[in-house]
């Protein structure tokens, strides 16, 4: 081999191993799923700082506390992700949207991805015990939620399946919450009962997008075996179940409030004119990325309107 042939096979060989090591890291990426992952944080965050302004505590006095929550939290929801990926991995190869995670094409071996899932479990665990026992208890409850009773149990039995999901999406505001004040105000149980009811909606308008991937793999998702029709009303009552809740955060101020309203307004408005749309999959993207932008609005409004007690 000549020294330009050389040169040409250090490069591929460069080349293949760099790609390599991004479709490893692409594929952990996938197996955590960063963006339940991001959302979640966002919302644990919300919730410590809640509890920094209703205890009238500075942000600058609690910054290991603040680290802890989000490394705990953060941990304990990535090691429910990959457990249900390893569980899930009879069928993800039949969706589309799922058939490419490591736990299908096996670029990640299985053994790997169990002792990955209990070990970010029980580290994050760990890391929340560092802030409080409550924030610890309930972030094993929100992975007891989505591990046991969604992924386990109800995922593959029920239409219920979506409402029982959303008690693990709904704790992370309770876990930053608790990590600063373990005697939870009514205001966190609000936040919680908004994430609660926020997440149907929410779900249900992805389902109708994925009817087809859900009805191939067997999974009782409402759309799939009751139809569009009901799962417009279903997500009509929840959205409409929002309304009132903003008005029990008085707390927060005026301007959030009203925040808060107008955007469980437009989201209604959105759903109702569901019934008066042709085209079900082009109403269901309006719902679910308005879903996006409200949790993100929500919480940055909360933020932004506490902020200065804080400092």
């Amino acid at each position: 081999m000549n020294k330009a042939e050389s040169t040409s096979s250090q490069v591929l060989n460069g080349a293949e191993h760099a790609d390599s090591s991004t479709s490893l890291w692409t594929d952990f990426k996938a197996l955590i799923k960063t963006g339940i992952i991001n959302s979640n944080l966002l919302t644990a965050f919300g919730g410590f700082w809640l509890a920094l302004y209703m205890t009238n505590e500075q942000f600058v006095h609690h910054i290991p506390t603040f680290i802890y929550t989000m490394l705990g939290s953060g941990l304990v929801i990535a090691g429910g992700c990959v457990i249900n990926n390893y569980y899930d991995r009879d069928i993800d190869h039949v969706m589309k949207r799922t058939k490419k995670r490591p736990t299908v094409t096996g670029t990640i071996p299985l053994s790997v991805v169990l002792t990955m899932g209990i070990g970010f479990t029980v580290l994050g665990v760990g890391f929340l015990f560092l802030t409080t026992w409550q924030a610890a208890a309930i972030g094993i409850f929100g992975w007891f939620a989505y591990v046991i009773l969604y992924t386990m149990w109800s995922k593959r039995r029920y239409t219920i399946n979506t409402a029982i999901g959303s008690f693990s999406g709904a704790v992370p505001p309770l876990i930053g919450y608790a990590a600063i004040d373990g005697g939870l105000s009514t205001e966190a149980w609000i936040i919680f009962a908004i994430m609660f009811i926020w997440q149907t909606p929410h779900f249900l308008a992805l389902a109708m997008k994925k009817a087809e991937d859900y009805k191939a793999a067997n999974i009782p998702m409402l759309p799939s075996v009751y139809g569009f029709g009901i799962t417009k009303r279903q997500i009509i009552v929840y959205t409409a179940c929002l309304l009132p809740l903003p008005f029990y955060l008085t707390t927060l101020g005026t301007v959030f409030v009203a925040i808060a309203t107008v955007l469980n307004v437009g989201w209604l408005a959105i759903g109702i004119a569901g019934f008066f749309m042709k085209d079900d999959l082009k109403w269901a993207t309006w719902m679910f990325v308005y879903s996006l932008n409200y949790l993100m609005i929500f919480f940055i409004a909360l933020v932004v309107f506490t902020t200065p007690a804080i400092f």
